[in-house]
């Protein structure tokens, strides 16, 4: 894959960029720099996530990624993988911005996901192509995160964290930081837990990360036909992929009754069961 650069000065470079005090002079890019100029959120978090963690950045990943929304990340194990991998799987516009040079995939676990990225979406760095990461390569990497976004989501984090680092960075500069809140002794959600304690908005649902990009999540009745039971988790998984507890939560069904609407909505070939255990409207 061969690297493009893009100088500050050229009608390519993106306007957001130029927010920062120190905007890079090049950029580095392999794959559809267009990609750059629609709207744009930031997903970010710890590589030591948990389920709970995983499952949500995968699921609002989706929800912009079925908007119309790129989705930027850091191409790290943990939350970024999964944002990018969500993005990818249902077809819609992923960056990724590397701390090395843009031709290397790093971690080295991630050769596939870098390649497929390239194909697929776009990847970008400050740096030359064949740089190895160096200290501070990596703070740095995230102010471009920050900037290219509207706003940054953080999924999960410690209190010290590239993606609190990140979140700070995009406050710095005057765009929206939002966090999911998590348990008061989980080490992934203290740094989450800190930022809303600080004043970063809540994400307590699909519906409200999408709505910090401008996106209006109202549902349509669900048909006509549904018994109570059935049309309550139709509307409960209009934002996006559930699994049966969250959708159990959101529904106030138990989680009895939500399998058994699953099964009936799956017959009607309403919905699909993926194979992260999650349902989703067809």
């Amino acid at each position: 894959m061969q690297a493009i650069e893009t100088g500050i000065d050229d009608a390519a470079y993106p306007e957001s960029l130029r927010d920062l005090h120190d905007p890079p002079d090049q950029l580095y890019s392999i794959g559809a720099l267009a990609m750059m100029t629609g709207p744009c959120v930031a997903i970010v978090g710890t590589r030591d996530a948990t389920s709970y963690g995983m499952r949500m950045a995968r699921s609002i990943a989706r929800a912009f990624a079925t908007s119309g929304v790129a989705v930027v990340s850091g191409m790290a194990r943990g939350i970024d993988a999964a944002a990018h991998y969500a993005v990818l799987d249902a077809g819609g516009r992923t960056i990724a911005v590397l701390g090395t040079g843009v031709d290397i995939a790093y971690p080295a676990g991630h050769r596939e996901l870098h390649r497929t990225i390239g194909q697929r979406g776009l990847l970008l760095s400050e740096n030359a192509p064949g740089a190895s990461a160096f200290r501070g390569a990596f703070p740095r990497r995230n102010r471009l995160i920050a900037a290219l976004a509207s706003v940054t989501i953080v999924i999960e984090a410690g209190v010290k964290s590239g993606a609190i680092n990140t979140a700070n960075q995009a406050m710095d500069i005057g765009r929206t930081v939002a966090a999911l809140p998590g348990p008061v002794d989980s080490p992934q959600s203290m740094g989450t837990n800190r930022l809303l304690r600080d004043g970063a908005s809540v994400i307590s649902s699909i519906a409200d990360a999408l709505a910090l990009a401008g996106i209006s999540t109202a549902a349509p009745p669900p048909p006509l036909h549904l018994s109570e039971r059935d049309a309550s988790v139709w509307t409960a998984i209009a934002g996006g992929a559930l699994q049966v507890d969250a959708l159990a939560a959101s529904s106030g069904l138990t989680a009895r009754e939500c399998l058994s609407a699953i099964t009936s909505l799956e017959l009607a070939g309403l919905v699909e069961c993926l194979v992260t255990g999650e349902v989703r409207r067809r």
